[in-house]
């Protein structure tokens, strides 16, 4: 459990019943109180796209759903929850021994998603499925927004490595951690985050600062010692003059002759693709064509398309603050809806907030190549002759198919459907998506007998 003043380095499973608001215990403890016991379906899907993005890739929905099937609250949890005034011993007893019993469908790690497409629907007990909203919320959504900022990276790539070098303005360790998760599934090829790195199968790389060849009498020497030190690094050679720095490994290489063993130079400012051009000009020259170009410095995936299309000789790409904080979208419209309860549709009907009711499934269409052209969303007993997006994760409380969390499948996955979209769908300007959802006839009907269920509701007598 969390003790005040102790440093931590990232929530554990046992802090997990306490990492909520509080509107969802004081709504347990009412479900509670009323006898309310009958099985809930909760969808988790977003309203609108983001600015500037034309898909979302879901990401940590299959992972927030195995995590929550540990959430329990231990004995000093309920001693630290009892402290707040609010909660009866009764109900206390009964987190005691709360364990999650429900059902889980969610999208695959790595699949685009559009609005109003659930990526996970929760049915368990109605206090049950409410105590997930916030944690898996939160979860969903970090991993979601980045994994999406990472794949555009990825794209304006077109099949350069793209490296994480994001997690010193990271928004907090347990974003630093997880995001790195998001960021595999994308298909970032490495990242700088040790702990993260080793966590989740990512290669771990870097170069230098500007502070280590600072710190030497001549950037020569600095070179010296890193190149000795690390066969294969990358030295990075703007810290006084670009070219001078340039010109300093050339000379390296002359000195060391067959014990030169540097693979990369690094350029982190200035005008990236000239400099590129010109280092690759004098790097070849000497004979250095082996020498490969790393660009980084403030790049997002707007500015690595320009250079890519101005044939820029840049072998890598390294991003820090934009893909670690999602700049240009940091966020998504995600929430976690009601959609029925004892097996009655439910929904609001709130301006701009509309639902769809009832337990759903998502079907994707692809034509003969293997492009996707439209998706429907459906109750989810119908079938349709196209690929189910939603699949079971969780059944009766336990984890099922744990293959699916595996980073390797979920990036093989994420791959695969960003080649499938629609030529559009990979462009990096704005423009919303014109993408096809479809609601199937089934849902349409449902959702309208029961707003004209609601609305033929008695009013309370006025007097």
């Amino acid at each position: 459990m969390i003790t005040p003043g102790v440093p931590r380095r990232f929530i554990s499973a046992a802090d997990l019943g306490l990492l909520t608001d509080l509107y969802e215990l004081t709504m347990l403890q009412a479900y509670h109180a009323c006898g309310m016991r009958s099985n809930a379906t909760f969808s988790l899907h977003f309203r609108k796209l983001p600015p500037h993005r034309r898909f979302m890739l879901a990401c940590g929905q299959q992972h927030a759903a195995h995590l929550v099937t540990g959430l329990h609250f231990p004995r000093d949890a309920l001693d630290k929850l009892s402290g707040i005034g609010l909660f009866n011993d009764t109900f206390l007893r009964w987190l005691e021994a709360f364990r999650f019993s429900g059902d889980i469908v969610a999208m695959p790690e790595g699949t685009p998603v559009f609005p109003h497409e659930p990526l996970l629907e929760v049915t368990a007990p109605v206090a049950e499925a409410q105590l997930l909203e916030t944690i898996l919320m939160n979860l969903v959504h970090l991993e979601t927004v980045l994994a999406s900022k990472a794949s555009r990276l990825v794209l304006a790539a077109a099949g350069r490595p793209v490296m994480d070098f994001g997690m010193r303005r990271m928004h907090g360790i347990d974003a630093a951690v997880h995001g790195v998760r998001a960021f595999r599934t994308a298909g970032i090829a490495q990242t700088s985050n040790v702990l993260a790195g080793l966590e989740f199968g990512l290669p771990v790389g870097g170069t230098m600062a500007h502070s280590f060849i600072q710190a030497h009498a001549n950037e020569m020497d600095a070179f010296r010692t890193y190149a000795e030190l690390y066969p294969d690094t990358t030295l990075l050679v703007d810290t006084f003059d670009t070219m001078g720095g340039v010109d300093k490994v050339i000379g390296l290489s002359r000195e060391l002759g067959e014990n030169f063993r540097v693979g990369a130079i690094r350029l982190d400012s200035g005008d990236l693709g000239a400099l590129a051009t010109e280092a690759r000009k004098r790097l070849d020259a000497a004979g250095l064509k082996a020498v490969r170009i790393v660009a980084s410095g403030g790049l997002d995936e707007h500015e690595i398309a320009t250079l890519m299309a101005g044939g820029a000789p840049i072998d890598a790409f390294g991003v820090g603050t934009s893909l670690g904080t999602s700049a240009d979208s940091p966020n998504l419209d995600l929430v976690y809806k009601l959609t029925s309860y004892d097996d009655s549709p439910r929904l609001k009907d709130s301006p701009g907030k509309a639902i769809f009711p009832g337990d759903k499934q998502v079907y994707r269409f692809y034509d003969a190549s293997g492009r996707c052209t439209h998706d429907e969303i459906t109750l989810r007993h119908e079938k349709r002759d196209a690929e189910a997006l939603l699949l079971p994760i969780v059944a009766n409380g336990e984890a099922i198919g744990s293959d699916t969390l595996d980073p390797e499948v979920a990036a093989n996955h994420a791959s695969q459907a960003l080649k499938n979209l629609p030529a559009d769908l990979s462009r990096l300007d704005d423009g919303g998506t014109g993408y096809d959802v479809r609601i199937s006839d089934a849902v349409t009907r449902l959702r309208d007998k029961a707003l004209a269920d609601l609305r033929g509701q008695d009013l309370p007598d006025q007097g």
